[in-house]
């Protein structure tokens, strides 16, 4: 067993992903560890005391697990660009009788601060962090709370400014991973490079820890993550469709139709990249969506909610990795058995 996971009692070195929005519920997090993995809970989106519920939840049922946040790196929109933006979707909102906010931008930190406090005031085992890199002293604060902290990343760059900030070890995603990019630069391409090699860079660059995150659909990639040095895997596609998964109905039928055969990186939804299964809206509103994140966070919401409650597929976020055809029904151990089978 790797020394990043000595001592959590993990025997499978496989770690359940945070997917914000609902997919990553306490029932998935203790699922995973039981399975003899590790869960995240995902902070992001959620108050300071929502996540406190879930903490607790968790904590009840004796398994250790981490917490993720959204670090601030805010990517601002200009308000012409907005409203242009928000013009363009008022079709969209007409179907569903939802209002947007269409006279300015609304920009806000995710309740930074108020989650920072819960995590250092009630320390959890492991805190990660995506969006951003967290000033070298909130870094200390919870290393010194006795949380091992882990930051992501998509590039060496990004890599040694993590460990620069003190970090204890690294998730390092490759552009395949579904949901959000965790690049630190919103406003430039993906760079494309598979997971293997790309964990190979980073090693190179720092002498951290690694877990390796993006794509991974079955044990071949684990394997090959694995022997490419990262002492983990980390996945989330392929448990959307689990039991203990809180991702919406449609999403979930989604990933199994037919109907849906690729992914693409889109802003359309929230102004920073992140990777959902092609379709209308990816197809007509990623050309002209601008990098405006959380502003278009913000926008899109009642728009994706109204169309999620519809169960119109063709109008809400629906986020995949490359490898979303392999995520199968049934309980997170039995997808984790899988996902190890060849070690």
């Amino acid at each position: 067993m790797s020394t990043l996971l000595t001592g959590l009692g993990v025997d499978r070195p496989v770690l359940a992903a945070p997917m914000a929005g609902g997919p990553s519920t306490p029932a998935l997090v203790t699922a995973a560890a039981r399975a003899g993995g590790l869960g995240f809970l995902a902070g992001g989106y959620k108050s300071a005391q929502a996540l406190a519920g879930q903490i607790h939840t968790v904590e009840a049922e004796g398994v250790p697990f981490g917490v993720n946040l959204f670090a601030r790196n805010p990517a601002p929109v200009s308000p012409e660009a907005y409203r242009a933006y928000a013009r363009l979707l008022q079709a969209e909102a007409d179907r569903y009788g939802v209002t947007l906010s269409g006279t300015g931008p609304l920009e806000d930190d995710d309740g930074w601060a108020d989650k920072l406090t819960l995590l250092t005031d009630h320390p959890v085992p492991w805190v990660s962090f995506t969006f951003g890199v967290p000033d070298a002293g909130d870094v200390t604060r919870l290393r010194r709370a006795g949380s091992t902290v882990l930051q992501c990343v998509t590039g060496p760059e990004e890599a040694r400014h993590a460990a620069e900030a003190g970090v204890d070890a690294l998730i390092v995603q490759a552009p395949d991973a579904g949901g959000h990019s965790a690049t630190l630069t919103p406003a430039r391409p993906l760079a494309q490079i598979a997971l293997p090699d790309l964990v190979g860079a980073v090693r190179r660059a720092v002498a951290l820890p690694v877990v390796a995150t993006g794509g991974i659909a079955n044990s071949t990639d684990v394997v090959a993550a694995l022997r490419a040095g990262a002492q983990a895997v980390m996945v989330g596609t392929v448990l959307l469709r689990t039991d203990e998964s809180g991702a919406s109905a449609p999403h979930k039928a989604a990933l199994a139709d037919p109907a849906f055969d690729s992914t693409v990186v889109t802003r359309a939804f929230t102004g920073r990249p992140a990777r959902a299964l092609r379709n209308r809206f990816t197809d007509r509103y990623s050309a002209h969506a601008p990098v405006g994140y959380p502003a278009l966070h913000h926008l899109t919401g009642p728009l994706r909610r109204a169309a999620t409650a519809a169960g119109d597929t063709g109008s809400v976020h629906l986020w995949a990795g490359t490898g979303f055809r392999a995520a199968g029904t049934g309980p997170v151990a039995a997808a984790l058995e899988r996902l190890t089978s060849g070690l």
